[in-house]
């Protein structure tokens, strides 16, 4: 079995350094198409046989489906699952929101463990709980998959697959245009070709 994790692409929140959590924003023109370049990608990568799942929220099922039309394969179904960890109240905020309202409450954790550290937010536990048990479902069956998730939803993915520890599955990177291929207990990163800009096409 081979899966292939994809990150959704760049949304408003992201263009603004706005945590989404388990809000919402649209992608953005790059955003649409990054994913645009992932189903490309995948095209040459996968055959019509592949099923498609993704995070039910927005960003990531926009993304699924703009995948889906470039490489030909059926509309994604959506699993709670593998949605974005929420921030709780930080969800929406800026990291100066944060600071500004919950003053002190992020002191003492590291860049990455604090996505676990509002006051009423997920825990880390209780995603990889989650995350776990999706993982261990996806990789006992014997057809390919795609996978649209999220950052951090992502990294914890990656990790458990890896056996990494939290600390070591926190700080991996969350590319955009990017293709994760996990099989036989290897993780292997395909970069999309880089976007054209208007100077390339004159």
């Amino acid at each position: 079995m081979t899966l292939y994790l994809v990150r959704h692409g760049q949304t408003e929140f992201n263009l603004a350094r706005r945590y989404q959590g388990a809000l919402d924003s649209p992608l953005t023109s790059l955003g649409v198409a990054q994913a645009g370049q992932m189903g490309a990608l995948l095209a040459t990568l996968v055959d019509a046989d592949t099923s498609m799942i993704s995070s039910p929220l927005g960003r990531a099922r926009h993304t699924a489906e703009i995948i889906a039309g470039a490489a030909r394969l059926s509309p994604p179904t959506l699993d709670p699952r593998l949605a974005e960890v929420s921030l709780g109240a930080w969800d929406g905020l800026t990291d100066e929101d944060i600071d500004f309202a919950f003053p002190g409450a992020r002191d003492g954790t590291s860049r990455w463990d604090w996505y676990f550290a509002s006051p009423d937010g997920e825990r880390y536990e209780a995603m990889a709980a989650r995350l776990g048990e999706w993982l261990g479902e996806a990789t006992a069956s014997e057809q390919s998959l795609v996978a649209v998730s999220h950052g951090v939803a992502g990294r914890v993915i990656r990790g458990i697959y890896a056996g990494m520890d939290r600390d070591e599955a926190l700080k991996l990177d969350v590319p955009q245009d990017a293709v994760f291929r996990l099989a036989e207990g290897m993780i292997e990163r395909i970069d999309c070709l880089p976007l054209e800009t208007d100077a390339d096409q004159r």
